[in-house]
């Protein structure tokens, strides 16, 4: 039954149809051979529908309407300039305020694709004019744009944490020392990038225009506060904060910045509702597959054949990083999350792994594969934006995507990386 159903997705994927049907229909031939026809198939249909009745996932629409309001107002540009003013004089400035502004508007939008949009647009033109080279500019957004992944908001953590039943709040939490990290990571490189390649810099900025700067980002800054701070006040929960975020979107660009009018509301909602419904047919569907492979304890022999249960806790994290890393380069990473993570469920329970670093080093192998060739996601929103070809845009991604790799094996080797800030802010 396994072949079946993985040679039905291998063929279905490269006869080119889209993710949900080689998903369903796997799981469709699955059933059937399970129970011997299809005359209970209401509850294949049952367990779709659960995977999307978790009261969490209203926090997916929530924060993606949210991002799209920002994306399309004043926000970004106004975070991009506050940090611009302050580094963006310094060797590689120019660089690391790209990396810092993807990670800034990573905290108000929890996208990558939202960030690639919002920060490579403008900074692009500004990075080839100062004397980047355009492999680098390309790779540097497209895999800064993943640190949006790791620091809160996070879809991606909000998918694993509604799957795996892990508190998304402490999934929140863990992902800032990470991504953080990787901005540091990326800040050194851009740095030594600079000074071998002998980029000029930009003029500085006076404290006046800078300080004029901040109080223009002071309301975009809000968000991560509302987030963070709300959460970790006991004052929203996850859902909440993305309600909260919603509002205070509305409010900042149509109200205090007036950069929208009403008239943008529904290019606005349209957008929202393809992309939540995209997201929430994989959602049901990816449920359905792993209510199937599940009952037919297909995770367990697939564990046992690989020798995973007896590799200790260090073995089991590598092999989800590799399993997720690889899967993501080929696959949207929403249904690596909901397919996999039943997968190597058992093996995380068995060697007492903490759910929370678990699912932030999925979500970092998931942002890291969302940049990688062959057929990461963001590689296309940067080809589809930017208007290069598939090769210059993946020229330059080597030297990320192995500092990524580098701040995977950091997290395995000190996971209070990821866990200090969980433990100080949930900490009984």
């Amino acid at each position: 039954m396994t072949t079946v159903m993985v040679v039905t997705m291998i063929a279905l994927l490269l006869l080119g149809f889209p993710m949900m049907i080689p998903l369903i229909t796997a799981a469709v031939i699955g059933f059937y051979m399970m129970f011997n026809g299809m005359g209970q198939m209401e509850t294949l249909i049952q367990q779709m529908m659960a995977g999307i009745r978790p009261a969490s996932l209203i926090a997916v629409p929530m924060f993606i309407l949210a991002a799209d309001i920002m994306t399309r107002g004043q926000s970004a540009e106004r975070l991009i300039n506050m940090v611009m003013s302050f580094i963006g004089h310094v060797k590689g400035g120019l660089a690391v305020s790209t990396a810092a502004s993807c990670t800034l508007f990573g905290a108000v939008s929890g996208s990558t694709q939202a960030t690639v949009v919002a920060v490579g647009s403008p900074l692009r033109p500004r990075m080839l004019k100062a004397g980047y080279s355009d492999s680098f500019t390309l790779a540097l957004i497209i895999n800064s744009s993943d640190i949006a992944f790791l620091i809160p908001p996070s879809i991606g953590m909000i998918i694993y944490g509604v799957i795996s039943g892990t508190s998304i709040g402490e999934l929140f939490i863990a992902g800032i020392g990470p991504g953080l990290l990787i901005l540091l990571m990326f800040s050194v490189y851009c740095v030594a990038y600079a000074v071998i390649r002998k980029v000029p810099t930009e003029p500085k900025a006076t404290w006046g225009e800078r300080m004029a700067s901040v109080r223009m980002a002071l309301w975009p800054l809000g968000f991560p506060v509302i987030i963070v701070g709300g959460i970790y006040g006991g004052i929203f929960s996850p859902t909440e904060a993305a309600a909260a975020c919603v509002l205070y979107a509305i409010l900042l660009e149509f109200v205090i910045f007036r950069s929208l009018q009403l008239s943008h509301i529904y290019a606005i909602a349209k957008s929202t509702g393809l992309i939540t419904a995209v997201v929430f047919i994989l959602v049901a569907v990816g449920n359905g597959f792993s209510w199937i492979i599940s009952f037919a304890q297909i995770p367990q022999s697939i564990l046992e054949a690989v020798g995973i249960n007896e590799a200790g806790p260090t073995g089991v994290l590598i092999a989800i990083c590799v399993a997720f890393f690889v899967a993501c380069m080929f696959v949207d990473p929403i249904v690596v999350i909901l397919v996999l993570t039943p997968i190597f469920a058992p093996a995380i329970e068995a060697t007492g792994l903490d759910p929370v670093l678990v699912g932030i080093l999925i979500t970092l192998q998931v942002a890291i594969g969302s940049a990688t060739p062959p057929f990461g996601c963001d590689i296309f929103t940067a080809i589809a934006i930017f208007k290069r070809p598939y090769l210059d845009v993946i020229k330059g991604t080597p030297p990320f995507v192995f500092l990524l790799i580098l701040a995977a094996a950091l997290l395995i080797m000190f996971p209070q990386i990821a866990l200090f800030l969980r433990d100080v802010a949930f900490s009984d």
